[in-house]
């Protein structure tokens, strides 16, 4: 077997993907049937021995590779046991505490105060926590953000290591409970924290014990030294700073993020990710620094062995940065022991040395990403170059030497022959040393053409190679990858040495860093440009729903065979290549294409409340197709203009994710009922991830928020429509009627207001539906003074303002008459939304209620005479309340999905 290693990996990966099988990761493994499976597995790996001192050899590998898929199983079962009962989240669920109030908190800081935009993060690995009087042992991460309000209030002096005590109101992250949305906890869960907190006074947070001296503790000290210094050393170039931050420490926080979003859409985000380019780049660079001192092979391998760890050490020992540097420890102990080495054997290797240390690994995304990558690199790329572009690489190395030809292949040869050829005409017709230079810079010109050909393979193979998960996870389709890749990789090959060095000197001599810092920020602001010229190419990088299942199996089985065919020396494997390869990029067409309809019921009019938070964000769907998105949902703060670490973004985070998981890569209407933060933060996202044909506003606004969308959608070729009071739209059959706001000619108000709501009821058949924004008591009562009762009422009322004590007040709510009533609203929001009050209403009235932050997402479809009702947490009372019988979900939706 000439893969062994691969084939073992893929035996134990299988293994894993049955084990986290949900049917089967559910279930605790006994102790008995663990022992049964580990006896197993050790019986077929004897049974294979014994086949293979019988020279069965196919045999026994079939009977190995079983026992890898039994181990891999039983790995990813004993992985995903439930964690101890002191966790903190058992806690919680528990209900032993009340995160509802401030508690104080014990525990060790994980880690040097990490400084962020205007204030300061610090991660607490949870030992205790007070309450009632009594202490709780707990085990869990804690991440508590602190902002001072003035040079009277300075930063706590505590670091890594340090025992603290902290009284604040911790929280679950928020999380969007909508189909396809980021899942924000699971993402700070991997990072160690499961709970976030604001601290209001630096003296709420108080040293309890010191820490030691401990070489986790000086590493971490380090580091925020290393900080220090890159930002002492360019103190008039923050944007460079905050690149070169990302690049050598892993520090993302003073990112800027339009810059991020830039290296984003030009495919070359992976620079600013500490990761597998910037540890090959460093070992590259000492490699090439041991040549230069004419070390051993072994003194090299050794030197670079080290320094890798002691990188790996000082940038923060996160998962891609430990399986980058595992990968480069196998590649050297290989070439150490070995003359020729097999890359793909060893990516393998250091998969299933990840796998066997955490089974879960297999699906994380990053994990995923980091090994596709290296996939690409060894199984498709190299044995192409080596076919192609490579022999002429080394064979211009010494073409002037006749000797050396016999070691090329006849191509090659003949071309170190006809380049000698043209070389010496040439030099018969010029003087001699002008002849020799010539000649000489054009034969490294033809080197350098090749050495650029052969990055523009890599670079396109791992485009496509890599489109099928970037597309999955990350719904971005980047064309200018090759291009942007070709000129942020070398330069990133300079800046990673470079960058260390700078560092290293400012230990020493701020004077020799001020120097070494002058090349490094030009460097920087030059890949910064760049990356910023190639991101503002129009059409270039554009957001795809993810693709199906079925056609990523078929991408990676495709890649597969293709590298296969590219191993195999067969006299029909020239065509075996050629085709596998079209059907590989014509899968890659359709990935990039998407050319799959829209899910949504044909003939039915649907309504989806989405959980933003605290906000609103409804999509309406028609009998034909066509849609409607009503806000966008927002944060209440005021976006920060630098720091790439940042809260949630509904629009991006919930919005666009749902719309991608139904496959809609366009919306007809996008309807902004006012300008307030909580309903138009998020539609930035949404005009910069879908084409949005027509938006609508209500009256107009003398809102700098709601001017810059305006602006942008008609950047974008939208077209921008007032709808008001009084008009009409008859909708795919259904009837659209504007209700609210009230015609006032050439007025503009000076602020945006809740009762300026657009306010409209959309009905279909025999049933209807009201949504009135923000609106409250006041144009409430307007509505109901200026229409007719009959046109108001409505089977499904969206209530307005989140559920203020001042919306949806008695009269309206008696005009309306409604059989359900969906409240949008933010757990645990600082406003009370929705009022006690207004839910006696809702109760007196008898009205079933559903509210968006107890069960997620709302569905409701109506065939334009009976109702179907789910939500993204079970809702089946709410169904047989509206209906006679059960409804069942429509076609090609999930129905009562329970997270």
């Amino acid at each position: 077997m000439r893969l062994p290693a691969v084939a073992i990996a893929c035996a134990f990966a299988s293994g894993i993907a049955i084990g986290l099988w949900p049917g089967v990761a559910q279930h605790e493994l006994s102790p008995a049937l663990l022992r049964v499976a580990l006896l197993s597995a050790i019986l077929l790996i004897t049974f294979a021995a014994f086949l293979s001192a019988r020279d069965r050899l196919y045999s026994a590998a079939i009977v190995s590779l079983s026992a890898w898929i039994v181990l891999g199983a039983c790995g990813a079962v004993v992985s995903n046991q439930p964690k101890p009962t002191n966790y903190i989240l058992n806690i919680v669920d528990r209900g032993e505490i009340d995160l509802h109030t401030p508690l104080r908190w014990r525990g060790v800081l994980r880690d040097e105060p990490a400084a962020l935009p205007g204030g300061t993060a610090y991660d607490i690995n949870l030992t205790s926590v007070d309450f009632e009087e009594r202490s709780i042992p707990t085990k869990g991460g804690l991440r508590v953000s602190y902002s001072p309000h003035g040079p009277a209030d300075p930063f706590p002096d505590v670091h890594v290591g340090d025992r603290v005590a902290v009284v604040t109101q911790a929280r679950l992250p928020q999380l969007f409970r909508d189909e396809g949305a980021f899942d924000r906890r699971a993402y700070l869960r991997a990072q160690g924290v499961d709970l976030t907190a604001t601290l209001r006074s630096a003296k709420l947070l108080q040293l309890t014990a010191a820490s030691n001296n401990s070489p986790h503790n000086a590493l971490a000290r380090l580091r925020r030294r290393l900080r220090e210094s890159l930002a002492a050393v360019l103190p008039n170039s923050p944007d460079e700073a905050a690149v070169l931050r990302a690049m050598l420490l892993g520090d993302r926080s003073f990112l800027d993020r339009s810059e991020s979003v830039n290296f984003q859409k030009t495919g070359v985000f992976h620079v600013l990710v500490v990761a597998g380019l910037h540890v090959g780049a460093f070992a590259a660079f000492l490699f090439w620094l041991a040549r230069k001192l004419r070390l051993s092979r072994i003194w090299t391998s050794l030197a670079i062995i080290l320094c890798v760890i002691c990188y790996v050490a000082v940038v923060e020992q996160r998962p891609p940065v430990l399986r980058a540097a595992l990968m480069t420890f196998v590649v050297i102990l290989a070439l150490l022991f070995f003359r020729r080495v097999e890359l793909l054997n060893s990516v393998a290797v250091a998969a299933l040395i990840f796998l066997v240390a955490s089974p879960s690994l297999l699906a994380d995304s990053s994990f995923q990403l980091s090994f596709l990558s290296m996939f690409c690199i060894a199984a498709l790329a190299l044995p192409w170059l080596e076919e192609t572009i490579e022999p002429f690489t080394r064979g211009m190395r010494g073409w002037r030497d006749v000797t050396r030809d016999v070691s090329h292949p006849p191509n090659v040869a003949q071309f170190r022959i006809d380049m000698r050829s043209i070389s010496a005409w040439f030099e018969a017709k010029v003087p001699g040393v002008l002849a020799a230079r010539t000649t000489s810079g054009a034969a490294s010109l033809i080197a350098l053409v090749f050495h650029v050909a052969e990055m523009i393979v890599l670079t396109l193979v791992l485009q496509i190679g890599m489109l099928p998960l970037l597309a999955r996870d990350f719904h971005r389709v980047t064309l200018s990858g090759p291009l942007a890749n070709l000129f942020a990789v070398p330069l990133t090959g300079i800046l990673v040495p470079l960058g260390f060095a700078t560092l290293a000197a400012s230990t020493f001599s701020h004077g020799a860093a001020s120097i070494l810092a002058r090349p490094l920020r030009w460097l920087t602001a030059l890949l910064i440009h760049g990356v910023n010229t190639i991101a503002h190419i129009p059409r270039w990088s554009y957001r795809i729903p993810a693709p199906p299942l079925w056609l990523i199996l078929f991408f990676f089985g495709l890649a597969i065979a293709f590298a296969f065919a590219l191993r195999t020396e067969s006299p029909g494997s020239v065509w075996i290549k050629r085709f596998s390869l079209a059907l590989l990029l014509s899968a890659a067409a359709a990935i990039a294409i998407f050319p799959f309809s829209p899910r949504w019921q044909h003939g039915s009019l649907e309504l989806t409340v989405l959980d933003v938070g605290q906000g609103d964000s409804l999509l309406l769907v028609s009998p034909s197709g066509h849609t409607i998105l009503i806000d966008a949902g927002g944060s209440f703060d005021a976006p920060a203009h630098r720091g790439e670490v940042r809260g949630p973004d509904p629009g991006e985070d919930a919005v666009s994710p749902y719309l991608w998981s139904r496959g809609f890569k366009q919306i007809d209407v996008v309807a902004l009922t006012h300008a307030h933060q909580d309903h138009l933060g998020g539609l930035t996202a949404i005009f910069e991830n879908f084409k949005v044909k027509t938006l609508w506003l209500g009256r107009d606004v003398a809102s700098p928020q709601q001017k810059q969308l305006e602006a942008l959608a008609i950047s974008k070729g939208t077209r921008v429509i007032h709808e008001l009071r009084g008009n009409h739209l008859d909708w795919d059959g259904a009837q659209t009627d504007f209700l609210w706001p009230q015609i006032v000619p050439e007025e503009i108000a000076q602020s945006a207001k809740n009762d300026d709501s657009l306010v409209f009821r959309v009905s279909y058949g025999d049933r209807s539906f009201l949504l009135p924004g923000d609106a409250e008591k006041l144009s409430e009562r307007s509505i109901l003074a200026e229409s007719d009762p009959q046109a108001l009422r409505s089977d499904i009322l969206k209530i307005g303002h989140h559920g203020s004590k001042n919306s949806s007040t008695p009269d309206f709510l008696a005009a309306v008459q409604p059989r359900l009533a969906v409240i949008s609203s933010g757990a645990e929001n600082p406003y009370g939304h929705p009022a006690p009050q207004l839910l006696e209403r809702l109760q007196l009235a008898g009205i079933a209620t559903l509210r968006t932050d107890a069960s997620g997402a709302v569905h409701i479809l109506t065939d334009g005479k009976q109702f179907e009702v789910w939500c993204f947490v079970a809702c089946p009372e709410i169904a047989t309340q509206l209906n006679s019988t059960e409804p069942q979900a429509p076609q090609n939706q999930q129905s009562n999905q329970q997270k």
